[in-house]
């Protein structure tokens, strides 16, 4: 939390908001860019950490370019669930294989994890390309 209070004090929001202007992207694509950096952040880093170092740059973002904060909250969750079962870490794997059978092998677990990955990711895309799979039922509650 220091560290991002201080990343965030430094200008690093401005130097990505500038970054995104550079590039003029369109906003869905500044959307799938930050699920590829969430992506590959998941792979080396907890949630938390993640958590801690994106969310002051990238919301403030998200509401700029117009969509809805709770959709990409929906977003950030299931790229972290996919992001936890690919290598090099794969904290989920590491799990798998503490409680497998000894003849397993982690490559196995990593080559079995596969499919769930290529699923999770659709299941991603779908809600990037459908926002009202995620936001139906809070639009529901309140």
């Amino acid at each position: 939390m220091f560290f991002s209070k201080i990343y965030v004090g430094l200008g690093a929001g401005q130097i990505v908001g500038e970054l995104i202007e550079d590039f003029d992207l369109s906003p869905m694509w500044v959307i799938i860019a930050m699920l590829a950096t969430y992506f590959v952040l998941g792979m080396f880093l907890d949630d938390f950490a993640i958590v801690f170092i994106t969310v002051p740059l990238f919301v403030p973002i998200v509401r700029d370019l117009g969509f809805d904060t709770t959709w990409f909250a929906v977003l950030f969750i299931l790229s972290m669930q996919s992001a936890y079962l690919t290598p090099p870490f794969g904290y989920n794997l590491f799990y798998m294989r503490s409680v497998a059978p000894p003849e397993i092998t982690i490559g196995d677990i990593y080559k079995a994890a596969i499919p769930f990955v290529i699923l999770q990711i659709l299941g991603l895309a779908l809600v990037v390309a459908f926002p009202q799979i995620a936001l139906w039922l809070p639009n529901l509650l309140f």
